[in-house]
C-alpha cells in the first residue's frame, strides 16, 4: 500500500469523469483496501458517484468491531465530495442491507436508493443495482451465503500470506480467490448464471444495460445485446467503472494504473519499495 500511496500522491490526477461506480468496499473488515480507495477518491472527480452496495460490512461488524481511521477517512471523503456538489447515490447491498430501511431518504447530501437508472451522455439507460436480490443463494439459502462469506474471508487471509512471500521474492501481486473463480467449475458456473440473470432482469426493466457488483468480479461486455458491467470490488480488484465525458465506459484497476505510471516514469527503486 505504501507504493500505491507514494505513486498516487506524486504522480496522479486529479482525473475528471462524468460518472464513477464503486461497490463492495467492505469497510469494517481487515480485507478492505481503504488506503488505496482513499487515494482513488482523492485523485478522481465526477459529476455523479454511485456507491453500488456492500460499502460497509454489517455482517462482519456484528461479529467483531473493526474500524481503523482510514475507514473513517473514506466515509468523510465521500461526504465531502457530496457537500461540494458531486451527486452521490448510495444503493445498499446485502452486507449493508440495514441501510435499505432508509431508501428514498437523504443522509448528508447522499441519496439512498434501492436501485437507480443512469442515463449516459449518449442516451443509454443503465440500471444500477447491487445484485444480491438476484442471487439464488442469497434469496433461498442465506445460511449458505454466510458460510461462503466466512470461507472467502479465510481465503483472503491465506492470500495475504501468499503475497507476503511473493513480495519477498519481488513477484507481482496474485489473487488466489480470483484464480479459483476462473478455474473452479462451480464458481465459473455461478458467475455465468448471475450474469445471465442480471441481463434478463435488465431486459424486463427496459434498460440498455446494467451496472452491478456483489460477485467481486469486474467485467464489462455485451450479453445478448445488453451491456453488462460489474464494477468489481475494493478487497482484491481495486476496481471502479467510469464513464468518460464522451459516454465511453471503462473499468479502471487502481493498482494497475499506479504500476503503469511507475513503469512510465522510471522512478528510483527506493521510492517504490513497499
Amino acid at each position: 500500500d505504501s507504493r500505491l500511496s507514494f505513486m498516487s500522491t506524486d504522480q496522479i490526477g486529479p482525473t475528471k469523469y462524468r460518472t464513477i461506480w464503486i461497490s463492495d468496499i467492505h469497510l469494517g473488515t481487515a480485507g478492505c483496501k481503504a488506503p488505496s480507495l482513499l487515494d482513488f477518491l482523492k485523485h478522481t472527480e465526477a459529476d455523479t458517484i454511485y456507491l453500488v452496495g456492500d460499502i460497509i460490512d454489517g455482517w462482519r461488524l456484528k461479529k467483531k468491531f473493526f474500524w481503523p481511521q482510514t475507514h473513517n477517512d473514506v466515509i468523510q471523503k465521500i461526504l465531502r465530495k457530496a457537500r461540494k456538489g458531486t451527486r452521490v447515490v448510495y444503493v445498499p447491498g446485502n452486507h449493508d442491507e440495514a441501510a435499505r430501511q432508509f431508501v428514498d431518504m437523504k443522509f448528508g447530501d447522499i441519496e439512498i436508493l434501492d436501485e437507480a437508472i443512469h442515463e449516459t451522455v449518449d442516451g443509454k439507460r443503465l440500471w444500477v443495482v447491487h445484485g444480491d436480490k438476484f442471487d439464488g443463494i442469497m434469496q433461498h439459502a442465506r445460511w449458505v451465503a454466510h458460510i461462503g462469506d466466512f470461507a472467502y474471508t479465510t481465503l483472503l487471509i491465506v492470500n495475504n500470506y501468499l503475497n507476503a512471500v511473493r513480495r519477498f521474492f519481488k513477484l507481482p501481486y496474485w489473487s488466489l480467490s480470483q484464480f479459483l473463480k476462473h478455474k473452479v467449475k462451480g464458481a465459473v458456473s455461478f458467475i455465468s448464471t448471475y450474469e445471465k440473470v442480471m441481463v434478463t432482469q435488465t431486459k424486463r426493466k427496459g434498460c440498455d444495460g446494467v451496472v452491478c457488483g456483489h460477485i467481486h468480479k469486474a467485467e464489462i461486455r455485451d450479453i445478448d445485446g445488453i451491456l453488462y458491467a460489474n464494477d468489481g470490488d475494493w478487497v482484491e480488484s481495486l476496481s471502479a467503472l467510469v464513464e468518460h465525458d464522451d459516454g465511453r465506459l471503462e473499468i479502471i484497476y487502481w493498482d494497475h494504473l499506479v504500476d503503469s505510471l511507475a513503469d512510465d516514469e522510471d522512478l528510483p527503486e527506493t521510492a517504490l519499495a513497499s
